[in-house]
């Protein structure tokens, strides 16, 4: 590309413009000429009606759209930015605008067949040389060629804020004594402020552990669960979430937990750490590793979601639970289903050989209570005993 070809009239020398880059990968192994040329054909021709649309149009209006530039197959808008922006947020925004401009062109895409629509984005810099151009192309290029790569960023933008700002909160699900008739304690649960980007716990934890920030996430997350439960009794439990893969985290600290449960008036002997079958089975030995150090400093331990599918019975033998909790899947309908009665009452037998408390999660029909309460449960959680709610000050 030459320089005229990149002439933008008196903007070309403004550091305030962006670059928004799309392309479309059609199918691996398509070899078949006219069958690219066609959806090469389409693919312009969605980006056309993307931008020349009504709703395009505004869009393209508002976002300052200067000039559309197509390298065979590629097309790059370039925009100004918004000159009151602070340019702290100018990557921010050509984000933000990137992601509009994808969903407007999802529809016109739909009929594209198998591919995906790789998206990147580039600032310009202040040089005013040939080389300014050259170089924000390709740093958009780059950025798109992994599919999702703007949401991604965006993603990674807003989880970094949230581990700065601490912008979590704790939320606690009673776990009820059926013999006692009184909450045995209570499980934390994390939630988001803002679900803009993280749409509950799992895909913020996922996410977490894709960026190699477990650990990060698991102490902020520890630290609101104990500030939140004041109002938490005498010889109440505190059930909290851990995941496996912490202990091999360059970052993980041994000894942190307890200087904050001595803030809050707290002690081992009244948190119970929780970890599903699933991460323990992943990261046996990791899991084996976390929970024995743990339970050297007095924590009690219980198998989360034991039954949904993960393993068998000999995960539990090896890392021996204080409590396990029964998946929500093996107490659905229940008392209308003679084969989950079957694997569950195998828990309860094992469990009451072993010294391990049962609890039944996932109640939400009389019905269920009422048959976990005649097999001999000792525990059980759900929406009909109580919903996740924060704690009363």
């Amino acid at each position: 590309m030459n320089r005229q070809q990149m002439r933008l009239g008196d903007d070309r020398d403004d550091p305030s413009i962006g670059i928004l880059y799309y392309a479309w990968q059609g199918a691996e192994g398509d070899r078949d000429s006219d069958v690219r040329s066609k959806v090469s054909l389409s693919w312009r021709s969605a980006v056309q009606r993307a931008l020349g649309g009504a709703a395009g149009s505004v869009a393209a209006a508002k976002a300052g759209h200067l000039h559309t530039q197509w390298l065979a197959d590629d097309v790059y808008l370039f925009l100004r930015l918004p000159g009151e922006l602070e340019e702290a947020r100018h990557e921010e925004w050509l984000l933000e605008t990137s992601l509009r401009f994808q969903r407007l062109l999802q529809p016109h895409i739909d009929g594209l067949g198998s591919g995906s629509l790789r998206a990147g984005v580039s600032l310009l810099d202040g040089q005013e040389t040939g080389s300014r151009w050259y170089e924000g192309l390709k740093r958009a290029l780059l950025h798109g060629q992994a599919a999702g790569s703007v949401e991604r960023t965006l993603r990674r933008r807003a989880f970094e804020a949230l581990l700065r700002q601490g912008s979590i909160y704790a939320v606690y699900q009673p776990i009820i004594s059926l013999r006692e008739q009184r909450p045995l304690g209570y499980e934390s649960l994390t939630r988001c402020a803002d679900d803009r980007w993280f749409d509950g716990p799992l895909a913020l934890f996922s996410f977490a552990e894709q960026e190699g920030a477990i650990y990060s996430l698991d102490r902020l997350a520890r630290e609101k669960a104990l500030a939140g439960c004041g109002a938490l009794q005498p010889g109440q439990k505190l059930f909290l979430n851990i995941t496996a893969s912490i202990i091999n985290d360059p970052h993980f600290t041994p000894g942190r937990t307890l200087p904050l449960l001595e803030r809050y008036g707290l002690s081992p002997t009244d948190v119970v750490f929780e970890i599903t079958e699933r991460s323990s089975i992943e990261d046996f030995a990791g899991a084996k590793r976390l929970l024995a150090h743990y339970r050297r400093q007095g924590y009690q331990i219980a198998i989360d979601d034991a039954g949904a599918g993960y393993s068998s019975l000999e995960s539990i033998v090896e890392l021996r639970p204080d409590y396990i909790k029964v998946d929500r899947s093996l107490v659905r309908q229940l008392h209308r289903d003679e084969m989950k009665r079957h694997v569950l009452g195998t828990f309860v037998q094992f469990a009451d050989k072993m010294g391990i408390e049962v609890i039944a999660e996932g109640i939400e029909e009389p019905a269920e209570l009422e048959q976990v309460r005649e097999m001999g449960i000792a525990y059980a959680q759900g929406y009909l005993l109580g919903r996740p709610a924060r704690m009363p000050g």
